[in-house]
């Protein structure tokens, strides 16, 4: 074992530390999105231009112009998040969870009036997130590799979201065979990280999350005594914004390649 030091004079977080291990005892987990597939989550390893960011922003553009008649873009966007926010405690996060969230907000605000024409159009903008390709991000494939070929980590994949929505997003990718362990959570809470290392036998110090969302990947991992590389997402849906703070086990990133630049 040794110490690896890697200093990035441009971050915030400027230098961060790492224990190398020859055999495969520390863990790299990733997520599939920065906040699961909850509505405006959008997939760290998959594609932001074109595909997810997209297809919500559209889906959410779709219920702002369905529903002009009853209301302002604003207050339609406040009403619907507070519908969503009613709503995670049963339903949690995805598609299938927004589609439900735009249709009952639209028949709230509309006093029951909104017409079946207008529904259909909210759930159609709904499934095209649902079938979103989930193409990698560039670089994401070829740091996957990098890090299975070293035969340094245990790679796990960790999301939240719903079950079959997420396992379809996940194939979809084609990143599966790259983890040795993909799991799908309602949350990322610290209690969910201190089980992951008890099922793959790792003290939290053993455990680098690389994520995009500082309050479901980061603020969790550090809680527990683990690390993290944050990267973060150009677009932050509200229920995902919190405070973030510096860590001395913590390396904000702008790029996932540098992961394989820390690790190896």
């Amino acid at each position: 074992n040794f110490e690896y030091e890697k200093r990035f004079p441009k971050k915030k977080y400027t230098v961060f530390t790492l224990r190398k291990q020859s055999s495969r005892s520390e863990t790299c987990v990733k997520p599939v999105s920065s906040a699961g597939a909850g509505r405006g989550a959008y997939p760290q390893l998959h594609r932001h231009d074109g595909q997810t960011r997209d297809v919500f922003r559209a889906a959410e553009q779709e219920f702002y112009d369905t529903l002009a008649d009853f209301g302002e873009r604003d207050w339609l966007a406040s009403e619907l998040f507070r519908t969503e926010m009613a709503n995670m405690a049963e339903l949690g996060y995805g598609a299938k969870a927004f589609i439900i969230s735009m249709v009952e907000t639209a028949v709230r605000i509309s006093g029951g009036k909104v017409d079946a024409a207008r529904i259909q159009k909210l759930v159609d903008a709904g499934r095209r997130i649902m079938r979103n390709p989930s193409t990698p991000l560039p670089g994401v494939v070829d740091t996957l590799t990098r890090l299975r070929e070293s035969g340094r980590y245990k790679m796990v994949l960790l999301t939240k979201g719903e079950l079959l929505g997420q396992e379809l997003k996940i194939d979809r990718s084609g990143l599966r065979p790259y983890f040795d362990l993909v799991d799908i959570v309602s949350e990322k809470v610290p209690e969910v990280y201190s089980d992951l290392c008890a099922r793959l036998g790792v003290t939290p110090s053993g455990l680098l999350m690389v994520g995009n969302s500082f309050k479901s990947d980061i603020d969790p991992v550090l809680r527990i005594g683990g690390r993290g590389i944050y990267i973060p997402a150009e677009q932050t849906w509200q229920h995902e914004i919190v405070d973030e703070y510096e860590h001395p086990s913590l390396l904000r990133a702008d790029d996932i390649r540098t992961v394989a630049e820390v690790l190896l």
